[in-house]
């Protein structure tokens, strides 16, 4: 017997209760100069001093134009700090961005309707869990046409949040990648997201987009030599994804010898310490640990960051 998924229900977007919404987003801040001397006042010992080296790596790459690549889980797009990213990726600070398709899904929500995030519990009881109709229908359409164009996934989600009216576009990562032309990638497993359960769901064109982005992803990770890479908040899919794609750059004759790889996480998991901390800096680099919650840690590294560039 086999399972039909042309026969699945799906429900409106206004018919499911959102949790999470732009009015409770993180707010833009410009950090004084004394900001600084706060960062310097850290212990030079174990994370005070591992946070400091983190901010300087990146300072430093910023200012010599090297490679500066965010690895992102959806939960940080989640907690509403989608702003603080996208006001470094203004300032050229974040020069990649790559997120998972559970990362693009609250970031293209957000972008249309200004909120994301349902309850999953409650969802699971009437089989309504990811069902809306609008984000799958919407974000599969977009994958196709991606696929026929040869897009990767973050550009044609990010196109389509244009065609659409983006109403929220200026807190949508995806979007801010197509108007700064820069690359915001998206990474998926067939099967892990909500918009794979929708009846337009098409596997050939979600894996031929993602594929692409893992083509531009490698490309970017091929230039890392005095950059830095930071995972935050993934901690399976991102971390084996930028591991292959670091294999082929060193299979291509890219040394990266020399550069800065760090894990921010609210826990700290194996794939991230030994495929972004360890392994790739085994011959040479830094690699960072830092545990805390993002809706704390990012504002005050991105924070950091800003006063010591000013």
């Amino acid at each position: 017997m086999s399972i039909d998924f042309s026969e699945i229900k799906t429900i409106p977007f206004e018919k499911r209760k959102s949790r999470v919404s732009i009015e409770s987003f993180a707010r833009i801040y410009e950090p004084p100069k004394e900001f600084s001397t706060f960062i310097d006042n850290l212990p030079d010992l174990f994370i005070g001093k591992d946070f400091k080296e983190l901010i300087q790596a990146i300072v430093t790459a910023h200012e010599k134009g090297k490679t500066i690549l965010f690895l992102m889980g959806a939960h940080v797009i989640k907690c509403g700090l989608s702003p603080l990213l996208i006001d470094l990726l203004k300032r050229k600070v974040v020069t990649a961005l790559a997120i998972n398709g559970g990362g693009s899904i609250h970031d293209f929500e957000i972008a249309l309707f200004g909120k994301t995030s349902e309850d999953v519990q409650k969802g699971l009881k009437d089989g309504s869990f990811g069902m809306v109709e609008e984000t799958g229908r919407w974000m599969n359409e977009a994958i196709q046409e991606g696929s026929q164009n040869e897009m990767g996934m973050g550009e044609a989600l990010g196109k389509k949040i244009f065609e659409k009216g983006g109403r929220y576009g200026n807190y949508s990562l995806l979007a801010t990648g197509i108007t700064l032309k820069r690359p915001v990638t998206v990474h998926v497993a067939i099967g892990t997201d909500i918009i794979h359960q929708h009846p337009s769901a098409n596997g050939e064109a979600i894996g031929k987009t993602s594929f692409k982005d893992f083509q531009i992803l490698t490309e970017r990770v091929a230039g890392l030599e005095d950059g830095v890479v930071v995972n935050v908040g993934s901690a399976v899919l991102l971390p084996e994804v930028f591991l292959k794609a670091f294999t082929i750059a060193r299979n291509l004759g890219h040394p990266i010898r020399n550069f800065t790889a760090a894990n921010l996480d609210m826990i700290q998991h194996y794939r991230p310490n030994q495929n972004i901390v360890k392994r790739p800096t085994s011959e040479g680099g830094r690699g960072i640990s830092i545990t805390g919650h993002h809706e704390i840690m990012i504002p005050l590294l991105t924070a950091a960051i800003k006063a010591r560039l000013s």
